[in-house]
């Protein structure tokens, strides 16, 4: 029986690409190893999104070759779809694959195995590709890819070159697995993809984002539905409204931001302003009371100024979100921002990133600290010690890490807890109800 690692780079959509390919594997007859041991097959699902992301999957085939010379290597995925010239010259690479053949895995290392087909095509099919899972790598909560590609075309991103036009998976397809992975025991479905946001705009027949959440919210053993990655233009009061009025839809909203000034999202190809992005979070606390809103924030994109910047970080301290995630710009060759002027020196960018990584550790702290003497509901995940108590944790509605220190069996339970305090690591400290 022949051996297999697979290692997944990047976004959740990748992880759960990885998830199905190790099942399609498993199913054929292969024994699936962890990463770190000799395998036959090394299968790098990679990532392209920075500069770092490129040198990571570079990094991560390496270590593959290196763990066994003599192994079948395969890079697939969105460094391979980018950059096809750099991983056919790459010594440590014996198979590419492209983002519409994951599926095809299988039959492609076999192919290849017998010497029929050495690299394998990356252009994309204006199709969505058929992957699905019957169980993941957590025991509680399981990602749902529903949609593949973006039409946006930020003038940073690479990703609708990678991914392709935005291919929407059919509705019934999509509630065929949830049902599969409820029988299973996952109590929690996070519904993802590159651009959620446009789900279902490509389907022949009518069907949107929200008639896919209803179709979810109907399954039987399904209790939490979260949402990944919004757009904020898909914030209006009717969507929020039918959100509100379904009680398995967590109240944890990640709307991008990328910039707090409007002339950076303008040039960003960003199509909102930040007028507009306040008003989308209004709207949610309106009808959420306290809903933990995330983001993503880009620091020294092409021409931002000191005063740019500084209206990026008083726009940040009015919102008070529960989480930023600060990245710094990446250049990108292929993109429109990789030929704009004013290019920001690293030093700069490391700067600004420091600043906006402690503003948004602070106002995750403060976000925390609402919960302390409150009822929150938790799924519990794992045993892990807090402050030197062995204590069962996992996540509130809103995603807010909790543990409390009880023993007994509580893997996948939803228990009422109070909050008591928020403790070192971002963990809400809580007592039984």
């Amino acid at each position: 029986m022949k051996r297999v690692a697979l290692h997944s780079l990047g976004c959740k959509v990748n992880a759960y690409e990885t998830e199905a390919m190790t099942q399609l594997f498993a199913k054929r007859g292969y024994e699936i190893v962890p990463f770190t041991e000799e395998a036959d097959i090394y299968v790098i699902n990679t990532c392209t999104v920075t500069n770092m992301a490129d040198r990571k999957s570079r990094q991560m085939l390496h270590r593959a070759r290196k763990q066994n010379p003599k192994a079948l290597v395969v890079a697939a995925g969105c460094y391979v779809q980018a950059d096809s010239r750099r991983a056919k010259e790459d010594e440590a690479v014996d198979l590419i694959i492209g983002n519409n053949r994951k599926n095809n895995v299988v039959d492609l290392v076999e192919q290849y195995a017998k010497g029929q087909e050495a690299l394998i095509d990356i252009g994309h099919t204006g199709e969505y590709e058929p992957m699905e899972i019957e169980a993941t790598a957590e025991h509680t909560r399981a990602y749902v890819k529903v949609q593949d590609g973006c039409n946006q075309f930020c003038s940073y991103c690479l990703i609708p070159y990678v991914r392709g036009r935005v291919r929407s998976r059919k509705l019934q397809d999509v509630a065929q697995e949830v049902k599969r992975l409820a029988k299973n025991g996952y109590k929690e479905i996070v519904l993802t993809g590159i651009h959620l946001s446009s789900y279902g705009t490509d389907l022949e027949e009518k069907t949107g984002l929200s008639h896919l959440i209803d179709a979810v919210h109907r399954i039987e053993g399904v209790e939490r539905i979260r949402l990944g990655s919004l757009e904020p233009r898909i914030i209006t009061e009717e969507f929020v409204s039918f959100l509100a009025s379904r009680e398995k839809v967590c109240p944890h909203f990640h709307l991008s931001l990328q910039s707090g000034c409007d002339g950076v999202l303008a040039r960003m190809n960003r199509h909102y302003t930040t007028e507009e992005y306040e008003q989308k979070c209004t709207l949610l606390r309106q009808y959420f009371g306290n809903p933990a809103i995330t983001t993503d924030v880009i620091v020294g994109f092409p021409g931002e100024t000191d005063e740019e910047f500084e209206t990026t970080v008083a726009f940040l301290q009015k919102l008070q979100l529960y989480e930023a995630h600060i990245f710094k710009y990446s250049r990108r060759k292929g993109t429109v921002a990789d030929a704009m002027e004013g290019q920001v020196a690293e030093e700069i960018k490391t700067e600004r990133s420091a600043r906006l990584l402690a503003l948004a550790k602070a106002s995750s702290e403060a976000y925390r600290k609402q919960f302390v003497g409150k009822m929150v509901s938790v799924l519990f995940e794992e045993k892990e010690e807090v402050n030197g108590v062995s204590c069962w944790v996992g996540h509130t509605m809103e995603y807010v890490k909790a543990a409390v220190p009880v023993e007994g069996p509580l893997a996948n339970c939803i228990r009422r807890v109070v909050g008591q305090q928020s403790v070192h690591g971002g963990i809400l400290l809580c007592r039984p109800e």
